[in-house]
């Protein structure tokens, strides 16, 4: 097994921060072709009349997951090495909230902005700066606030253990699950789009 190259020491930290910076500005420049650094583009698809971000990211989610999935399979990647972020209930159910009011409000996820802040766009910069301050704010209070950040935990789950289902019947359901989820969402934008 090679991978994931960082746990295995193909590369060390270094190394590991460059590859990190090219996947990102790779990432920023997929999204921005894509149209994604467009407020408006993105605000639409609450109002169901454009679901390109629901398809970017359904599609982003199962090319991760079938890549996972196959180099497992295949022998070239240790799972067991993957970090998978523990469940803490009320604080991500929280967070999630607190996330989503910040999309609706702004236009942007954390991603996206920083695209439209690299292209120019001022409410870019203004949402941007807003997830800083966020950042602080959450970082000063974070000590006082550690007893609820990890209350409710649940340890470390994956879909095949909370379903008790293998992993290929699970990759192969996401899959059924996200082709279902592109021609719905087609069928929503055109009931919705011409308003």
């Amino acid at each position: 097994m090679n991978a994931p190259f960082f746990k295995t020491g193909l590369f060390g930290h270094d190394a590991s921060l460059l590859v990190a910076f090219a996947i990102g500005i790779a990432f920023g420049f997929f999204l921005e072709r894509g149209g994604l650094g467009n407020s408006r583009k993105l605000a639409a698809q609450f109002y169901f009349t454009d679901l390109t971000v629901f398809k970017v990211m359904f599609t982003a989610i199962i090319t991760a997951l079938l890549g996972l999935y196959w180099l497992s399979w295949l022998g070239v990647l240790d799972l067991s090495l993957v970090h998978v972020s523990p469940t803490y209930v009320l604080p991500q159910l929280l967070g999630g909230l607190i996330f989503g009011i910040g999309f609706v409000t702004g236009g942007y996820c954390p991603g996206t902005s920083c695209v439209a802040a690299a292209t120019g766009k001022i409410d870019g910069f203004v949402t941007l700066f807003g997830i800083l301050v966020g950042i602080l704010f959450a970082a000063e209070l974070f000590e006082p606030l550690s007893g609820f950040l990890f209350s409710t935990s649940l340890g470390t789950l994956t879909i095949p253990e909370v379903l008790s289902l293998s992993p290929g019947t699970t990759v192969s359901f996401v899959v059924l699950l996200a082709l279902g989820g592109f021609v719905g969402a087609e069928a929503i934008e055109r009931k919705y789009s011409h308003r």
